[in-house]
């Protein structure tokens, strides 16, 4: 995959979008669409500037031209990294998807890997990986034999798992996530994979752990299938959600992220030939000083 432009590579039309950044920061969103779009007639096929116009354009209030751009951006950077199709799903100009695009996923992660602990733990108060491995440890309290950290990310949850866990394997779709992971050296086998399509040829575990991951996922019935084919007869899946509260199974928020209804992840689990052990609401993270209301969830495979 090619690297995200974000330069038009024409000078001039950087120029124009830079002093069109100045007047966005001063809250001339209108005026500032403007300048991108004079910015875009000198780069037209700049996939990352018709995206950049989308936002400003719907700060100011222009869905429809908004529409307009990140369809063109859509048009130019089909894989999506930028997550287009997700702007305009949020706007009503596009049908609601079950997930998120990969690229997407993977792109917003190794771009965030450099300042990810330092934002998440540091600015945004995250202490799920304490609370699951809580929940784990009450559950069970002795070894587990092989555990699987799905969307470890830089490997806060690893972190977590690793005194209690004899082999413990990381998967993560951002390769400059992996890349800090590793460099922890807590994990006995890391893979770069999609969680859309993930399958696991080994042996089968007794612990699996998705910490805050399923909100890049929205539907969960492949994933929760998957689990459940990797893991033995008694074996523990903790994970998190985001809460949602109304009468959906699950919603895409502006943030870009999923959430999910209780009585949704229930239904899935037991699909899936789960067995609830503990549900428990906690602060995810804070956003803009409020917390984002979540599920820790425990749940446990039941004999086949």
């Amino acid at each position: 995959m090619k690297p995200l432009q974000a330069s038009s590579g024409d000078l001039n039309a950087d120029r124009r979008a830079d002093f069109a950044e100045m007047l966005f920061a001063s809250g001339e969103p209108a005026q500032t669409a403007e300048l991108l779009l004079g910015a875009l007639e000198l780069a037209p096929q700049w996939a990352a500037g018709w995206f950049r116009l989308g936002e400003v354009q719907e700060a100011a209030g222009l869905l429809e031209q908004a529409a307009q751009a990140w369809t063109m951006a859509l048009k130019l950077e089909p894989a999506d990294r930028l997550g287009a199709a997700l702007k305009l799903q949020l706007i009503g100009k596009a049908p609601a998807g079950t997930a998120p695009p990969s690229a997407f996923v993977e792109t917003l992660f190794d771009h965030y890997a450099d300042e990810f602990e330092e934002s998440l733990v540091g600015r945004l108060g995250y202490r799920l990986p304490e609370f699951l491995a809580r929940a784990i440890r009450a559950a069970r309290s002795g070894r587990f034999r092989l555990a699987l950290d799905l969307g470890c990310g830089t490997g806060l949850m690893g972190e977590r798992l690793r005194p209690f866990v004899d082999r413990l394997e990381g998967y993560d779709i951002s390769a400059s996530m992996l890349s800090k992971a590793r460099a922890k050296g807590i994990y006995d086998l890391l893979v770069k994979a999609d969680l859309q399509h993930f399958s696991h040829d080994g042996l089968k575990a007794d612990l699996a752990v998705a910490a805050d991951v399923f909100i890049y996922v929205g539907a969960l019935e492949r994933i929760v299938g998957a689990v459940a084919g990797v893991l033995d007869d008694g074996g523990l899946f903790a994970f998190s959600v985001e809460t949602l509260v109304g009468a959906e199974d699950f919603v895409l928020r502006p943030s870009r992220r999923y959430a999910h209804a209780e009585a949704y992840v229930r239904r899935v689990l037991a699909a899936g030939g789960f067995s609830m052990l503990s549900m428990q609401d906690t602060a995810i993270r804070y956003d803009h000083d409020e917390p984002v209301d979540g599920l820790a969830v425990l749940a446990g495979r039941a004999p086949r």
